[in-house]
């Protein structure tokens, strides 16, 4: 199934030069190599090779172009060859030799000669659309644009270009569109389509490439990859993997916090709910709220976990409403919810913030939903960090249905499902029980049993069941189903099925199978419910020997990579949503276990004998541990093959006998030759023989193979289930080349090499092509009758997202531009996401293929080898990555003992040679192997052929010789105590291994050096080693004078080859020096900067290599510097070091650091500092700044990196280092002069001014390019400043001078339905924390609006502001950077409903909140002083290199300027340049500073709770230098979300006193304090920075009120003094309201109100508008900081890395020599202002009637009304109660009184009470101000009955109704819509409000309806007019006026009767009385009779 092309010869060439060809066909180009000067005939003698899965068809073309190769320009083309393969399909076999054309299609006298051979496909496969390959793009517009895509190839010029080139494309055209390949449509040119842009796209640049001769067309070349290994086109090798550790199974540190927030609809009467949050096994449950269906908690949980991640994410986490659970009784459940943590895990964030879950009753699944709870989810990872939303006043009103605790996706309904877990049988087993007694049974009874008792558990959703167990069976048979019961879909990730050993003492897990729901159903429209099987699943585990205390046994619970095959079980599952409406279903989620029907054994698939082939080519580097006795090494695969502890074989097809033995080999062997083949009775060889390890170096032994390769060879039986196999292959394929695409992009990006987008365009081309054969190849055997539905679905459903991804692909690659290739490259990685799940096939069937290393019989390391990579199929795609090549494995130690740093030994390098397949396809197993070996069979001359052989004696041996250029490492692991390294490399190549030098005490080694290894003999033909050399394995250790080395990392290399009859000369040699990345574990832990070559020994011997020039070092000893041609060129750099001071040091060795010193190395060139003679007095260096020269590679990626070391210097002459610092990257210290010849100079001139021209809208007619920032003055508001927000529509440009009248008139007419009451705020009223509530209001609008706009949040941020800086004016100017989200976003205003335009209060000036850190906003403050930490001390071996922190020993604070001398004058002409600074101008001087630190705290949140209450009691503490305040005793109570509004002054001395720690306490009775989280700001950069950061510019400048300017320096001195210092022209303050800076005009008021409203002239306005532009300042500009404030995380060094919550503050700095600030703002917490409700009942009416009277039967009620405050139960107050009301009337006439302290911003209530008796003092709550009104039946004996309520919201509730009958329910169920009032707006109101309660159906129904009146006044108002409660006194209400009725009956129970009975039954008691007397009559008639007759009859 292959195309074969031949190129013999070229020739009649004309001229000397190199040449090359390359052959196309179907769209895939193959290159020759290059053929070196070459005259008239060129040579080339290869063979092409393509595999075709789709018959030749006969109009396809076969193109050869040979080119004239160029290393600098582009190749150019000589001459094309093309061919119409129809006789090569009619013939298979065709030889032509023929004349070439040139461009012009004109014949040309040099000719080709080729040979091509075609193998037709066996058997017809659908033919391949591979999408337009090339496209069809139309002439004209090649035409248009050719000129300029010339410019775009590479090495191509534009003057270039071949004449007669544009006649050629029209020729061309129809030999182009001819080629489509393989298409089934008449070739005919498209139209050009409307929505194709007539830019030349990446496309046609390609097949213009082609066209242009350019040798390799741009998009399909693959650049080298620079990460692993650099990779070859290689066909007989197979990348190995570099990571070696196995992460799974190592427990690490999580944390799951969940806020339980309020419920609501809570489905029950008048309950008493408690909320109980479950994760895992840990329960913690919320306060009960008493009496009511909608509870407030805002209650928060943490719980702390430390295990692996696959046990995390399985766990469950249930939330539970319990109704009436107290200390006696459990409470019953009402509903619940639960998730698995995974789910949460996987949301963006990891969190889900303020949503509603939904509860569920799981005993009832036919009821409806119970319910809702809202709470925040968050589970955090150790260093993963989370953006919690900020917490602010959450007022909205919550739609629950939006916002449900659902991920995406999900939908709201969820239905209840059975899950069917069916499991049929197991195969396998291994022994479980010791075989002591067994054999002691054996003796006696006779019988023989299996060892081990298997039952099957099944674990979902946090239940379990489990089937019944099989008595001693290896092969047991169940047939059982496990049902459980769930809602669909459900939100646990994972079903865990576990066999297990059924075991008197305890049970033990034999294997375990995870299976992922979300691979075995599609949610998509198309998509399908949960399905496998019946399949079976393959389990894997610990090794198979029974012993009584498994090291491993955590591998058999699924923990980590099993290291050996367990079992195998057969199962299958199935959903089916359940109809809840039917009554015949068992309500119950219990699990249940049933019988299943049996499947058919054929149901998995035929049995088919699979043939598994192995040779063993090289075994180096096995551990000198295992270096004494003999090794050999074992493969298995599932049991075949293992014979140590194989136990149970795997039942046969067919009876036969196990030749273990050699006899019966014989035996066998002596049987004639077909029997062999009939039965295909072949011995498993399935392991080498043993032979004893010989040294390699000191650690390591390899085994001496030589020419002699072991083989082994097993043969096993199962299902035929290969297409589940290929299919999974093929996407592995696409995947694999697209991993690899992408990473090569992010290389080139990485390393600035040109056309990253070029190679991402074909990296998307080979995608798309890759999704459409799939879709030809998956479709075959359809009708295969093992297919399960999930074969069939799944198939499906991946065809469906490749045939999408390939569209999105195509379309995507047209998209990318230069400047997108970030973008789309990361939309290329969500298609590996993808194709990598899609790959992953849930129905195994194959079981995967473990290596052994097998030492004295002991099991010693092994190696997993997946079956599908090793699965043989006839068609390339479908093919195992692994197949048929070379693999080089690294066996590693099993299970925990591969944890940590033995787990990165390599415990040895196997290159092994595998090919797995059917038996009846064995022909071809041996082709994949290096040519040139003879077999050698089990026994000689029996001329068995059919064999296998076991081994292969190699004849053909090559001489090579192996250079390693090994030039440095840099950023290494840290292995000595020291911080640093005495770093070695140690190279290995095949059995020889040599070591660089040791250099000491460094990271970044730059050994400079050449290994040179002789005679390395390889076996195989010459011209495969060309392009498949083995590879060299590279080790970095540490060298310690005692014990072995350490180490440190490992990386791979693939050398370059040069075979004996190359040139060593261009373009291939001498190879260039490549990084390589360094693994330890799965970390990276440096890199390498080396080259390799390896040289071919011609028959001539040494003497043809390239000579080893350069000297050997005579310093150096014998060591052979590397050569000329591969090392870097140098050039002189000169870098100065800004020295400003030390920081932090810690301890020495116990002494104090006391005369530190600072030596800076570079390339082996430095500079020290000078001495700090004192280092606790001052810090600082007194000489700033110094310089040395250096010489550095001109390729900046090869800079070396700069070591900075800290000594101490000691007494006598002793130095101690103190710690280092390696700055791995110059990059951001280089500086290069503007070049102002270069064109880019101009350019960047040209769009300043450009960017000019757009700030005024006109071209600047200003003189020298002014550019004016139009600041308005503004009408004088009648006395407040204000700036108008602009509303969404209108436009940016607006002049603040219209009438405020008019202003109001528009803000309505823009629908913005503000209310017309919102009154001007007093000024009096504002304070700090209006301002601050505003801006809070404002981030969340921005944020809400970037989610909406889907913006990644913090490149927006970047960008935008920075783009509408320049391009924005009018007042507007100052909100810019704040507003534009909104504006970009908005719709016009109606659409924003009427909510948010509510909270845009236009009159309050704001600050900026940032939902991070300063330092994050502003680079760290390291405009110009950068820190560097010093570290010391090892690195921690935890992957996640937490541990940095505890190494960190200090800081060095300096800087760095890397520049190429000599500079240009210019630089150092410029006026005031001081050279004693260098760069380093305008530099602030060191000395000590003493500054007043003003620290503002404003409040804490989500503090991790401290005590066993879950709750903390924090309080403040501030450290800076030696002052500590702890502010202990305004602690506060009982809070995690405290609000301290407080502010702190501290004096410090910078540099001594400089990192300032704002830290949380708990406030503990007994005993200390514990800290819940503190943060680290670093003052002194804050203080120096040009941002200035000292205190922050607000928004506007006033003298007075809330927004007073804080900084005791105005704007326009702040202003003069930037100007001064950044040598600008300026400020001139012009005419009142303008000022220029620099070419900047700023224009704005210029007016200014006092405290008594006079009105002065004023430059502040102005200045401050200069302020808030200094970024548009050329040259000096930067953004200063704003008033802002900053939100800090909380951390705690015993937990690091996981937040313990957050901290707003900002911090004010002020140097005492200037004058001194005023007295600090208030931001203490806003008192609550006392308010009293007066509620008055007066009726009631349409009361259900509950009684039935007990005389009459007849319904009434005993009505009495409830009422409270929310969340103040314990205050309720009833009425009287109106007995026996008939009707559902009720007259009451009664007041409550409800006196309450109320929040106004936060619209909360505030409560302060103890928690419980026990409790030492009150805790503060904060509550929703909600009034709850309930109606109850009284009853005499047995409990009130609750009747119905409403709860009305305070701020925002329903208007009652005039009159009752108006009074719907709907206007309590929001399903109308009612006007809502604020009774803090209203202070009256006065309505019929409906009362609801739920039926039994769990609906609302109206239960009666109240009139009342509520009646607000402040507790001031309510002195001065006191009312009574109930009746009373003052201003008492009159007695209601109630009907007879009402009285109470046993006061006057005649009365009552009368009343009743009488008034009501009057005729029916006379009715009743007749009918006695007449019933009477009778009576006595019966009774006297019998007297009367027997008178008669005696005749008395």
């Amino acid at each position: 199934m292959a195309l074969l092309v031949h190129l013999k010869t070229v020739s009649e060439l004309r001229g000397r030069g190199d040449r090359i060809a390359k052959v196309t066909f179907r769209g895939q180009s193959f290159h020759s190599r290059v053929l070196e000067n070459c005259e008239d005939v060129a040579a080339f003698n290869e063979t092409f090779r393509w595999p075709v899965a789709s018959s030749i068809d006969r109009n396809e073309m076969l193109e050869i172009q040979i080119f004239n190769y160029s290393k600098v320009f582009s190749n150019k083309l000589i001459g094309t060859f093309r061919m119409v393969l129809q006789k090569v399909a009619e013939d298979n076999h065709v030889e032509v030799t023929d004349t070439l054309m040139d461009d012009n299609n004109a014949i040309i006298k040099t000719s080709l000669c080729v040979e091509i051979q075609y193998q037709a496909p066996d058997g017809m496969v659908g033919s391949w659309d591979d999408g337009d390959f090339l496209g069809d793009e139309s002439l004209q517009e090649e035409e248009k644009d050719s000129q300029e895509t010339d410019g775009l190839l590479p090495g191509s010029r534009p003057s270039s270009r071949p004449p007669g080139e544009k006649s050629f494309r029209r020729a061309g055209r129809s030999v182009f569109s001819a080629m489509k390949l393989g298409k089934n449509r008449p070739h005919k040119e498209e139209p050009p389509r409307p929505d194709e842009p007539a830019v030349l796209e990446m496309e046609d640049l390609d097949h213009l490439a082609i066209r242009l001769g350019d040798g390799l067309d741009p998009d399909s070349v693959s650049l080298a990859s620079v990460t692993a290994l650099t990779t070859n086109v290689s066909n007989k090798r197979s990348k190995p993997d570099i990571k070696m550790e196995p992460s799974a199974g190592r427990p690490m540190d999580y944390q799951v916090s969940v806020t339980v927030i309020e419920a609501r609809q809570l489905v029950g009467l008048n309950m008493d709910p408690v909320v109980c949050v479950e994760v895992g096994e840990d329960k913690k449950y919320t306060s009960m709220k008493e009496s009511t269906n909608c509870p407030y908690y805002n209650e928060y949980f943490v719980f702390d976990f430390h295990v692996s991640p696959d046990v995390m994410f399985d766990k469950i986490i249930k939330i539970s409403v319990i109704h009436s659970k107290n200390l006696l009784r459990s409470g019953t459940l009402v509903g619940s919810f639960k998730m698995d943590v995974g789910t949460v895990y996987s949301q963006p964030e990891h969190q889900f913030h303020h949503k509603w879950a939904i509860l569920s009753d799981p005993d009832d699944i036919s009821a409806g939903l119970k319910g809702y709870v809202k709470c925040d989810v968050a589970v955090v990872g150790k260093g993963d960090n989370i953006k919690t939303p900020h917490k602010a006043n959450e007022t909205d009103e919550d739609d629950i249905e939006g916002n449900l605790l659902l991920p995406e996706g999900v939908p709201p309904e969820r239905q209840w499902a059975r899950f069917y877990v069916k499991i049929y049988r197991a195969e396998g087993l291994p022994r479980m029980n010791t075989s002591l007694m067994a054999n002691v049974k054996k003796a006696f009874i006779g019988e023989n049993k299996d060892l081990v008792d298997p039952y099957v558990q099944v674990f979902f959703a946090g239940q379990k069941g489990k089937t019944s167990v099989q008595k001693s069976s290896y092969e047991p048979l169940w047939n059982e189903q496990v049902i459980f019961t769930d809602l669909f879909p459900p939100l646990c990730k994972r079903v865990k099925v576990q066999i297990r050993d059924s075991d008197k003492v305890n049970d033990v897990a034999i294997g375990t199978h995870f299976i992922d729901l979300r691979k075995i159903s599609n949610d998509g429209d198309k998509g399908f419910l949960p399905t496998l099987g019946p399949a079976w699943v393959n389990m894997y585990g610990s090794t198979r020997n029974y012993t009584l205390l498994d090291e491993h046994q955590d591998l058999n619970e699924g923990l980590g990579e099993g290291v050996s095959f367990r079992a195998r079980l057969m199962l299958g599952l199935a959903v089916e949503i359940l109809d809840t409406s039917n009554p015949e279903l068992t309500s119950s989620t219990e699990v249940q276990v049933e019988q299943a029907t049996p499947v058919s054994e054929s149901c998995t698939g035929k049995m088919e004998e699979f043939f598994l082939f192995g040779a063993f080519l090289e075994a180096s580097m096995i551990d000198r541990k295992n270096g004494d006795k003999p090794i050999t090494f074992e493969v298995t695969i599932g049991n075949y093959g293992n014979e140590v502890d194989g136990m149970a074989r795997p039942q046969r097809p067919q009876p036969r006998k196990e030749p273990g033995n050699e006899e019966e080999v014989d035996l066998i062997q002596n049987s004639s030759d077909d029997e062999a083949d009939d039965s295909g009775e072949l011995a498993s060889v399935s392991s080498t023989p043993p032979m004893r390890p010989q040294i390699t170096d000191r650690n390591y032994f390899h085994l001496p193979y030589l020419e002699r390769k072991p083989c082994i060879y097993i043969k096993s039986w199962w299902p035929d289930q290969r297409r589940r196999l290929y299919n999974a292959n093929i996407m592995d394929h696409i995947a694999d080349k697209l991993e690899e695409g992408l990473n090569d992009v992010q290389e080139m990006i990485k390393t600035e090499k040109s056309y990253p987008e070029r190679r991402l365009r074909g990296v998307l081309e080979e995608l798309s092509c890759g999704c459409y054969r799939f879709l030809s190849l998956a479709d075959k055997d359809q009708g295969h009758s093992s297919r399960t539905r999930l074969d069939r679905e799944r198939l499906k459903s991946c065809m469906r997202e490749l045939e999408s991804m390939g569209q999105q692909a195509k379309t995507l690659r047209a998209q990318v531009k230069r400047h997108t290739v970030r973008d789309k490259l990361r939309l290329g990685q969500n298609f590996l996401q993808k194709l990598r799940f899609l790959a992953d096939e849930p129905q195994h069937s194959i079981p995967d293929v473990f290596v052994w290393m097998m030492s004295n019989n002991k099991r010693v390391a092994y190696a997993r080898v997946p079956s599908k990579d090793l699965l043989f199929s006839i068609v390339e795609e479908e093919m195992g990555k692994d197949c048929a090549k070379i693999k080089t494995l690294f066996l590693k130690l099993p299970g925990k003992r591969g944890f940590g740093s033995a787990g990165w030994t390599v415990q040895a390098k196997l290159e092994l040679y595998l090919w797995l397949g059917l038996s009846k396809q064995r022909k071809d197993f041996l082709c994949g192997l290096p040519c040139g070996f003879e077999e050698v069979k089990a026994a000689q001359g029996l001329g068995l052929h059919s064999f296998p052989p076991i081994g292969l004696l190699y004849t053909k041996k090559q001489g090579f010789q192996l250079r390693a250029h090994m030039y440095q490492a840099r950023s290494l692991f840290a292995a000595d105590s020291s911080g640093l390294s005495d770093p070695f490399a140690r190279v290995f190549f095949i059995n020889q291994s040599q070591c660089t030098e040791v250099l000491n005490e460094t990271l970044c080694p730059t050994w400079d050096q050449m290994l040179v290894f002789d005679n390395l003999e390889l076996y195989g033909e010459a011209h495969e080693l060309r392009d498949d050399p083995p590879i060299i394995v590279i080790e970095i250790y540490d060298q310690d004078s005692m014990g072995k080395a350490d180490f440190m990392g490992r990386t791979f290399a693939k050398p370059l080859v040069k075979m004996a009859d190359e040139a060593y000369c261009p373009p291939r040699f001498p190879p260039q020096l490549e990084y390589y990345q360094i693994y330890r574990g799965n970390a990276t832990a440096g890199d390498l900067l080396a080259a390799f070559e390896l040289l071919q020994i011609g028959p001539a011997g040494k003497a043809d290599l390239p000579p080893i020039n350069g000297p050997v070092d005579v310093d150096r000893g014998p060591i052979m510097p590397v050569p000329v041609g591969i090392r870097p060129v140098l050039s002189k750099y000169r870098v100065e070091v800004l020295f400003w001071g030390l920081r932090d040091l810690k301890r020495v060795n116990l002494a104090q650091v006391d005369r530190p010193r600072v030596d800076i190395e570079c390339a082996g060139r430095g500079v020290q500092s000078s001495l700090i003679h004192n280092y606790k007095k001052n810090p600082n260096f007194n000489t700033l700044v110094k310089w040395f020269e250096v010489d550095l590679p001109e390729n900046e990626l090869l800079h070396p990196p700069l070591n900075i070391r800290v000594v101490d210097c000691r007494a006598f002459g002793r130095y101690t280092l103190v710690g280092s610092h390696a700055v791995s990257s110059l990059r951001r210290f280089i500086y290069r002069p503007p070049d102002r010849s270069a064109p880019n100079w101009n350019t960047t001139v040209r769009l300043l001014r450009g960017c000019h021209v757009l700030c005024n809208g006109v071209p600047s007619s200003h003189p020298t390019g002014e550019v004016v920032v139009n600041m308005e003055p503004e009408v004088p508001v009648k006395k407040l400043e204000t700036i108008v927000k602009l509303d969404a529509t209108s436009d940016a440009v607006v002049k603040v001078d219209v009438a405020e009248d008019e202003k109001e008139k528009k803000r309505k007419k823009k629908g913005t339905a503000e209310d017309p009451q919102e009154e001007e705020p007093d000024e009096s009223m504002l304070d700090w924390w209006s301002k601050y509530f505003a801006s809070i209001d404002t981030m969340k609008e921005q944020l809400r609006q970037q989610e909406a706009s889907g913006i990644d949040v913090e490149k927006d941020e970047v960008d935008n502001t920075e783009g509408l800086k320049g391009l924005m004016k009018g007042k507007e100017k100052a909100r810019a950077a704040k507003e534009e989200k909104k504006k970009r976003t908005q719709g016009p205003g109606p659409s924003q409903g009427s909510e948010v335009p509510e909270k845009k209060k236009p009159k309050i000036d704001e600050l900026k909140v940032y939902p991070k850190e300063l330092e994050s906003e502003f680079d760290n403050f390291e405009d110009w002083l950068h820190t560097f930490n010093l570290l010391r001390g090892k690195t921690g071996d935890d992957e996640d290199g937490s541990t940095e922190e505890e190494r960190i020993v200090g800081r060095f604070k300096g800087s760095l300027c890397v520049y190429k001398v000599p500079l240009p004058e210019d630089v150092s002409r410029e006026a005031g340049y001081d050279p004693t600074y260098g760069m380093f101008q305008g530099i602030p001087s060191n000395d000590p500073i003493n500054v007043l630190v003003r620290v503002y705290v404003i409040r804490a949140t989500d503090l991790h709770p401290a005590d066993i209450n879950g709750k903390a009691d924090p309080y403040i503490a501030i450290r800076l230098g030696k002052s500590d305040i702890r502010d202990k005793e305004n602690y506060i109570s009982k809070q995690l979300n405290p609000v301290f509004g407080k502010s702190f002054d501290i004096e410090a001395s910078f540099p001594m006193e400089s990192m300032l720690t704002v830290a949380v306490y708990d406030w503990d009775l007994v005993g200390t304090d514990d800290l819940i989280g503190e943060t680290k700001i670093d003052l002194e950069n804050r203080f120096y920075s040009k941002h200035r950061a000292t205190c922050g510019i607000a928004q506007t400048y006033s003298i007075h009120g809330y927004n007073i300017w804080r900084d005791p320096v105005k704007p326009s001195q702040i202003l003069t003094r930037l100007c001064k210092e950044g040598r600008v022209d300026g400020p001139h303050f012009g005419p009142p309201g303008r000022v220029k800076v620099a070419n900047r005009v700023f224009t704005g008021p210029s007016e200014i109100e006092d405290e008594n409203g006079q009105r002065k002239p004023t430059d502040e306005h102005v200045a401050l508008c200069a302020l808030r532009h200094w970024e548009d300042i050329p040259r000096v500009g930067c953004r200063l900081v704003p008033e802002h404030v900053e939100t800090r995380p909380l951390l705690n060094p015993d937990k690091p890395g996981i937040e313990q919550g957050r901290l707003e503050l900002w911090v004010d700095m002020f140097p005492m020599d200037m004058p001194a600030p005023g007295t600090p703002l208030d931001i203490s917490p806003r008192k609550p202002k006392k308010y009293e409700l007066r509620v008055i009942v007066w009726n009631t009416d349409e009361v259900v009637l509950e009684d039935d009277d007990f005389f009459t039967g007849e319904k009434s009620s005993d009505i009495f009304v409830r009422g409270w405050l929310k969340g103040q139960q314990e205050d309720k107050q009833d009425t009287d109660v109106h007995y026996h009301s008939l009707t559902g009337e009720g007259n009451f006439n009664w007041r409550y009184l409800f006196p309450f302290d109320y929040l106004a911003a936060e619209e909360k209530i505030v409560i302060s009470k103890k928690e419980s008796m026990f409790s030492w003092d009150e805790t503060e709550y904060k509550i929703p101000a909600r009034l709850t009104l309930q109606i109850w039946d009284a009853d005499h004996f047995s409990a009130d009955d609750f009747l119905g309520a409403i709860e009305l919201d305070l701020n925002r509730f329903p208007r009652g109704a005039k009159t009752a009958k108006q009074c719907t329910m709907e206007m309590a169920t929001g399903e109308v819509d009612v006007p809502l009032v604020s009774i803090f707006k209203q202070k009256r109101v006065k309505g019929w409000w409906p009362l609801l309660a739920r039926n039994e159906n769990d609906e609302f129904e109206l239960t009666g309806k109240v009139e009342a009146e509520l009646h607000l006044l402040t507790a001031e108002e309510a002195e001065k007019n006191p009312v009574g409660l109930a009746r009373n006194e003052p201003d008492p209400l009159e007695k209601p006026n109630r009907p007879d009725t009402s009285f109470i009956w046993f006061l006057n129970p005649l009365k009552s009767a009368r009343y009743f009975l009488w008034h009501t039954y009057r005729w029916l008691l006379l009715k009743l009385l007749l009918l006695l007397l007449l019933l009477l009559l009778l009576a006595l008639f019966l009774y006297s009779v019998p007297g009367y007759l027997v008178k008669k009859i005696l005749g008395a």
